[in-house]
């Protein structure tokens, strides 16, 4: 068996190792228009990686955590933020991180990349408290496939370290404008991190976030020859064997 990754729409996923190990990452459930998921379905996970505080990306992360047990993946903030809301430290139901910074869970290794872009943690669409900014993440399996989740991040140059480094496989990268990568910087992040499997997300929820999927595999095509863009409709998975 392969890895399999799902997206739950908008910029949240759920991957599936080749040990059945699963791994939500920026899980937004209830209110995401795109998401045919409930948040009752979910009854197990072992990781939940969060990117930023964002209403959108921090989610129903915290909630998954204390139904199933999963290990909270975040920057320091946002784990001291998740204590604070009722996720235990004592059994290893946290694991902070920063940039560079890296961790073994059940097999899985987590590196917590740089990201371009602002964020405090939104309690509610009123309520805001100091954060600390966003990140991306290598999520590499047991098998070694190697997954780049970009989270929202503008384009930097920087993403040639991650190919350089972490060599991804697969890449998620947003591609919806506005708030984080077009679908033309998003090709070029294409060029600069070099992975097999490109997978846009990001984009289609809302009116002011559209982005043209056909468009960008031309982008890719030209600027990044070597990569194949793989679009998937919200609810629908794509599977990877190395």
């Amino acid at each position: 068996m392969g890895v399999k990754i799902t997206w739950i729409g908008h910029g949240s996923f759920k991957v599936e190792t080749e040990t059945q190990k699963i791994i939500y990452l920026d899980p937004w459930i209830k209110g995401n228009p795109a998401s045919k998921l409930s948040l009752d379905s979910i009854t197990k996970a072992d990781i939940v990686c969060v990117t930023h505080g964002h209403i959108d990306h921090i989610g129903d992360s915290i909630e998954i955590v204390k139904k199933t047990g999963a290990v909270f993946i975040g920057t320091p903030e946002l784990a001291f933020y998740a204590q604070k809301c009722g996720v235990p430290t004592e059994g290893g139901d946290l694991c902070p991180l920063n940039i560079g910074g890296s961790c073994v869970v059940k097999g899985i290794k987590i590196i917590m990349t740089n990201a371009v872009h602002t964020s405090d943690i939104m309690v509610s669409e009123k309520d805001v408290v100091a954060g600390s900014g966003s990140c991306g993440y290598i999520i590499v399996t047991e098998g070694n496939v190697r997954i780049y989740f970009a989270g929202d991040t503008g384009v930097f140059g920087d993403m040639r370290l991650i190919s350089d480094l972490y060599k991804p496989d697969i890449a998620i990268m947003p591609v919806g404008g506005k708030y984080n990568m077009g679908i033309r910087e998003a090709a070029y992040a294409a060029y600069l991190v070099k992975p097999e499997i490109f997978i846009p997300m990001h984009y289609g929820t809302f009116p002011d976030q559209k982005a043209d999927v056909e468009e960008l595999k031309k982008m890719v095509s030209a600027w990044a020859p070597f990569t194949k863009v793989v679009v998937l409709n919200p609810g629908e998975s794509f599977e990877y064997e190395k």
